[in-house]
């Protein structure tokens, strides 16, 4: 784990997996999801993330877990299992990403990510306005959040092929700034959204 970025104290070394079904088996219950928490162990963290009702989830919890956030596995796992589907998840995809602390910064991207992925019921003008967010940050040379950054702009450009179009146009224009973090992102993100592969899949949809 360590070798992956992640902190091996107050690690158990449980699967994901395992996780997951430990999950399914216990349901949602916000309390529980409290208390693993706030045993500060690093799987109990994740399981708490997987428990959680997102509707019982406030603002105070999330400003306070995000706070807490010290690995990239924690920071993605609460965002993409809860986090998104809370009310205000939107609007702190976008207030995270102005952050300076590592892992909230890319709490703000794990967060435009997911909902890119999952968010059905957005419009291309929901994620179009989180490009210039994008392109902003994208001067960041730290890796977890150049990796991010990456990833947000890679499935907003994966919904269709308007928002290929409008994201592999932000990608251009990020990778004429002069930051190597911003280079990387945008040979990152063109080598997926340019691929044939996603240009087949986005030609077949409807």
């Amino acid at each position: 784990m360590a070798r992956y970025g992640i902190s091996p104290e107050k690690t158990l070394g449980i699967s994901i997996p395992v996780l997951r079904r430990m999950a399914r088996e216990t349901g949602t219950d916000h309390g529980l999801a409290l208390d693993l928490w706030a045993s500060g162990i690093h799987e109990a963290r994740i399981l708490a993330s997987m428990v959680d009702d997102p509707r019982a989830v406030t603002e105070e919890q999330a400003e306070s877990w995000v706070s807490e956030f010290d690995s990239w596995d924690v920071c993605d796992q609460v965002c993409m299992n809860l986090f998104w589907r809370a009310p205000f998840a939107w609007r702190k995809a976008v207030e995270w990403c102005g952050r300076r602390a590592e892992f909230e910064k890319r709490a703000g991207f794990a967060l435009m990510a997911r909902l890119a992925w999952q968010d059905k019921k957005a419009s291309d003008g929901d994620f179009e306005r989180l490009l210039p967010v994008i392109k902003r940050e994208a001067t960041d040379n730290r890796n977890y959040v150049k990796k991010a950054v990456s990833w947000a702009l890679r499935q907003i450009g994966k919904r269709n092929l308007a928002l290929n179009r409008k994201a592999v146009k932000t990608a251009e224009e990020i990778g004429k700034l002069e930051e190597k973090s911003a280079r990387w992102i945008a040979n990152d993100a063109l080598k997926e959204l340019e691929s044939d592969a996603v240009q087949r899949r986005l030609s077949a949809s409807p």
